[in-house]
C-alpha cells in the first residue's frame, strides 16, 4: 500500500480524498479547520493528523488542495511544516490553482531536501471530483508524474503533462481566465437577446448547435442562468484570483493582451460586488445590476 497524506479538504479537496480512502492505499487527512478532517476520518476510516507535519509522517506522496500557492508555502516551514517529517525520495503534489513562480521556488526549495514537486491543478469541479473524472495538468518530471500516477489516476480521468515546473499551474490559470471570458460574453449576449425578446433557452438552443456553443453555453447556462439556480460549486473569488495569474503571466511572457488585462478588472469588480461566496456563474448577476434588467 502506498502512504498518501492529503492537506486541504475543502470543496474540492474532500471528494478527491475520498478516492484516496481505499485498500490500495494509508490516507491520512489535515485540514486547517480540524472539525472537516475529524468529520472526513469518522466517516472513511482515514487517520486525522494533527499538524501538516504530522500528516506528511511516513507518506510517500503528499497532496495539497488549498486555495493559493501563498498557503502551500506556508505549510512548508515550522515545528509544524511539511519540511520537518518528509523524507528524501517523497513527492508533494500540490494540486492547488497556483502561480507559476511560486511553483518553481517551492520545487527549488524541496529539491535541495531531496523531496519532488509536480503542480497538478485539476479541472471539472466539484461534479468532476466527486466521480473521479477531473482533469488534471501536471508541470513537472515526467519520471516523477510516472511513480506518483496510480495515486493521481485514483481522482484524475485526463491526466496530461504539460511540461517543467509551473507548467500545469500556467494551463489552468490560462483556462480559467477563458472560462471567465465564456461567462461574461455570453451573459452580456443573453441579457440583449431576452430584452429583445428571445427567451433564453431558444437562444441557448440555437448557440448550443452552432458555432457560439462552449461548456459555458451548453452546461452552466442551460443548468443554472435559465433556471436562477446557481448552487456554490466554485467561488468566483477564485476564479478572481486565477485570471490574475493568467494576466500576469501572459505579461512575463510579452504577449499582447488587451483582452484578458480588462477581463481581469471586470472579473474582479464582479468579485467586489457580490462578495467572498458568490459562485462563478453569479458573475451573471453583476452584468445584470450593471444593465439594471435580468436575463428572463
Amino acid at each position: 500500500m502506498t502512504h498518501v497524506a492529503f492537506l486541504g479538504l475543502g470543496a474540492i479537496g474532500t471528494p478527491m480524498a475520498r478516492h484516496l480512502a481505499a485498500p490500495e492505499f494509508t490516507l491520512a487527512v489535515w485540514n486547517r479547520t480540524a472539525s472537516k478532517a475529524e468529520a472526513f476520518g469518522a466517516e472513511f476510516g482515514s487517520r486525522v493528523a494533527t499538524s501538516p507535519a504530522d500528516a506528511a509522517k511516513g507518506a510517500a506522496v503528499v497532496i495539497t488542495c488549498l486555495p493559493t500557492s501563498k498557503e502551500v508555502e506556508t505549510l512548508l516551514d515550522g515545528p509544524d511544516g511539511l519540511l520537518v517529517t518528509m523524507a528524501r525520495g517523497t513527492v508533494l503534489v500540490d494540486c492547488t490553482s497556483g502561480d507559476p513562480a511560486s511553483s518553481q521556488r517551492i520545487a527549488k526549495r524541496l529539491h535541495d531536501h531531496g523531496i519532488g514537486f509536480l503542480d497538478a491543478p485539476v479541472s471539472g469541479g466539484v461534479a468532476g471530483a466527486e466521480i473521479g473524472t477531473l482533469t488534471v495538468m501536471v508541470g513537472g518530471d515526467a519520471g516523477l508524474l510516472e511513480r506518483v500516477m496510480p495515486v493521481i489516476d485514483a481522482f484524475g480521468e485526463k491526466i496530461i503533462h504539460c511540461g517543467p515546473i509551473g507548467a500545469g499551474h500556467a494551463v489552468k490559470a490560462v483556462n480559467q481566465a477563458l472560462l471567465s471570458l465564456h461567462i461574461w460574453g455570453l451573459g452580456e449576449g443573453l441579457l440583449a437577446l431576452s430584452k429583445a425578446g428571445v427567451a433564453p433557452q431558444v437562444a441557448l438552443d440555437v448557440i448550443n448547435g452552432s458555432s457560439g456553443r462552449s461548456n459555458v453555453s451548453q452546461n452552466l447556462f442551460t443548468q443554472r442562468v435559465v433556471g436562477r439556480a446557481f448552487p456554490r460549486t466554485f467561488r468566483l473569488a477564485l476564479m478572481d484570483k486565477d485570471i490574475k495569474i493568467a494576466a500576469q503571466l501572459l505579461r512575463e511572457q510579452g504577449v499582447p493582451s488587451p483582452l484578458l488585462q480588462m477581463m481581469t478588472e471586470l472579473t474582479s469588480a464582479a468579485h467586489r460586488a457580490l462578495g467572498e461566496e458568490a459562485d462563478h456563474v453569479e458573475m451573471v448577476k453583476y452584468i445584470e445590476q450593471i444593465a439594471g434588467s435580468e436575463i428572463v
